[in-house]
């Protein structure tokens, strides 16, 4: 069908608004919890800025560290012997060794890696706007919470 375009199913796209709100929430969490930003910041964000020039490179980047911080944050609170708490009493088992040492790498890992992150969820939002604003191409009505046109899930 000419002109019509395709759309994610209402699944992908309720999980990818939903990591949304997630993420960026952990984000804001992050550095309130730091409260600082460090001169390293920019030599960061300088070397891992070409990441998001490959759409397909920085979904995959995404994609690893949505997995890859929590796991980081976890060895992290293991290692400083933290017991880590879920929702309604529930306690994860520590999953590396106490170990100082160790605390203080993940410590450091998981906090460079933040700022990845970060650069990666803004970049992502600025290449959302510009599908949305410049191209309009129908990329970002693809993955729009709701229809603005009519168009054909995914999945068909």
């Amino acid at each position: 069908m000419i002109g019509v375009r395709q759309r994610f199913t209402p699944l992908q796209r309720l999980l990818h608004w939903l990591m949304a709100v997630c993420i960026l929430a952990m984000l804001f969490i992050g550095v309130g919890m730091v409260s600082t930003v460090m001169p390293k910041y920019l030599t960061l964000v300088s070397i891992h800025k070409p990441l998001g020039i490959a759409a397909q490179l920085s979904h995959y980047a995404l994609y690893v560290l949505m997995i890859g911080m929590p796991l980081l944050g976890w060895g992290m609170l293991s290692a400083a012997a933290y017991p880590v708490v879920l929702f309604g009493g529930v306690y994860l088992p520590a999953i590396l060794p106490q170990s100082d040492s160790l605390h203080t790498l993940l410590w450091n890992a998981h906090f460079y890696f933040a700022f990845v992150f970060f650069a990666l969820v803004l970049l992502h939002v600025a290449a959302a706007l510009f599908q949305a604003l410049v191209r309009r191409d129908g990329v970002f009505e693809a993955m729009a919470p709701v229809s603005t046109h009519h168009e054909v899930a995914l999945a068909e």
